[in-house]
Formats: C-alpha cells, structure tokens, sequence
C-alpha cells in the first residue's frame, strides 16, 4: 500500500502521468493502472485527466492529505522499531535557485557526510512559497525568510542576514537612480520584501504605484535586465545571479530593513529523525 500512496502522491505532485511515471521509474501505463486500483478500493475518481491535463479531484485532495499523513505515520513508526542511533529514510528540502547556490551546499555535504543512510530530495521554487509548502505538508523543511510576524505551527531558524536592495538594468540611456523610482516597480506577488516594500510605498503615499507581479527573486532580475521597472531583492540573490553584469544596485536614498535567511518546518515534521538530524546540523554549521 505504501508503494501505491508514493505513486498517488507523484501524481497528485507533478498532475502529469508521464512526468510523475519518470519520477517513480515507472512505466506509464503502469502507474496508470495503480492509480485505478486505488480509484476502485475507494469508489472515487482522485484524477480528472484528458488528453492534455490532469486535474485532481475533490475526493483526491483528501485522500492526499490521508496519504501525505500516512507516509509520515509509516516513517516514524519504521524508526520506532530500529536502532534509534541510526538515522536513515527521506527527507524533502524546498529551497529558491539561489539558496540552492548559497545556502544549502554547505549544509548538504556536511549532513550527507555524517547522515549517509538519510535520502535527500531537493525541490526548487519560488521564495515566497517556501513556508505555505511546508504547512501544507508537501515538504519536511525549506530555505525561507524569517516574516515579520511568527506564523502558527512554524519553526525558523535563522541562518544569514542579507540587505534588501533596489536594482535596476545596466544602460547609459536610463535616468539617474533616484529618478527611476518613477519607473513601475518588479516586486514578488507575496513574501517578505513585498511586505516592506508595499509598507515604504504607502509611506510615500504610492500605494497606487504601477508594479509588475512576478514569482520569485530570480524572476525579478530577469525583469529588471531587460528595462522593464526597478526591482528589490536580497542582496544575496544579486550576488549569486547570472544576470549580476547586468544589473546594478541602484542608490535611492532608501533604506529598507535587512532580510533574515533561515529553515524552517514544523513541529510534526521536526519529530522526524532525518529532519532533526538537518536541524542540528544547521545550528552546527551555523556557529
């Protein structure tokens, strides 16, 4: 039963059988037939597929819930019944592209290294979604920033600070940087640099300011290389960018508040040995 919830959870992950059949190493039509063994035990469509998309159904997003929870329960009773000193099974990291550059080299090689049993899983994504992944309980921990407000059931640890920076795009024919804060602003649809920015812009009296929305940091300076608007972004991102030659720190005479770099997950998940066990080795890293 186990092998048939990894395979429905693939599914439920990537809505797509033939990407999710390459993720488990199996052939589609195979997954395709546990799926509609599952459908049958339970008397329920979970998939509403074509020739073009698959959409989960009603009755397929609780049973995703039961199965991500059956997984964990399975996990932690497995470890129950080894030998506590040995830390071993999966563990599912979320991170941004430039986390996976910056942050989480060092804390692979060095967990890896003293965890070799720990199967580790890295998903890239946007920032902003980093902690919503990880009460939604599709991930163990992710690479996040510290919001300004504690969010429920959440732990963070805090790893690096890094400044919140204006950029705008390398060219001789734009204005001055002061004046291009007249530009429409690239900012992230949610998180936490759009929470400060949309603070300054109200103090400004702004709040009505043109801005492009797009999802993520790397996103942003994608935007900003090409003249569409004046970005803000860790400095960390700039840095860790192949676009850095081609986009530049823009000095507006505004400060905003640093931004804290850290793990976070929740209390369940931090009962799991093999995320404990990447906690720990955070802190030790960290010190």
């Amino acid at each position: 039963m186990n092998h048939e919830l990894k395979l429905f959870l693939s599914v439920a992950e990537h809505l797509h059988f033939g990407r999710a059949s390459q993720a488990c190493h199996l052939s589609a039509s195979a997954l395709t037939r546990s799926i509609q063994r599952l459908e049958e035990d339970l008397g329920q469509k979970l998939f509403i597929r074509d020739n073009r998309t698959v959409q989960i159904t009603e009755a397929g997003l609780l049973f995703k819930k039961y199965a991500q929870q059956a997984m964990l329960d399975w996990q932690t009773l497995r470890e129950g019944l080894e030998d506590r000193d040995l830390i071993y099974g999966d563990l599912s990291i979320y991170s941004s592209l430039t986390a996976v550059y910056s942050v989480l080299p060092k804390l692979i090689s060095h967990f890896s290294r003293d965890f070799p049993e720990v199967k580790v899983g890295l998903r890239t994504g946007a920032e902003e979604e980093a902690i919503e992944k990880v009460l939604e309980g599709e991930i163990d921990l992710a690479v996040a920033a510290l919001p300004d407000k504690k969010v429920m059931g959440v732990e963070f640890l805090p790893l690096l600070v890094t400044d919140l920076v204006f950029v705008g795009a390398k060219s001789p024919t734009l204005p001055e940087p002061a004046s291009r804060l007249e530009m429409p602003m690239v900012l992230p649809e949610k998180g936490v640099s759009r929470v400060r920015v949309d603070q300054w812009l109200k103090k400004r009296g702004e709040s009505q300011k043109q801005i492009m929305e797009v999802s993520g940091n790397e996103a942003i300076l994608a935007m900003v290389s090409l003249g569409c608007g004046v970005g803000v972004v860790p400095e960390l991102v700039l840095e860790k960018s192949p676009l850095c030659d081609e986009v530049e720190v823009l000095d507006v005479g505004v400060s905003l508040e640093p931004y804290t770099v850290g793990l976070c997950s929740t209390k369940k998940n931090l009962e799991k040995s093999s995320v404990s066990a990447f906690w720990a080795t955070a802190k030790q890293v960290r010190s």
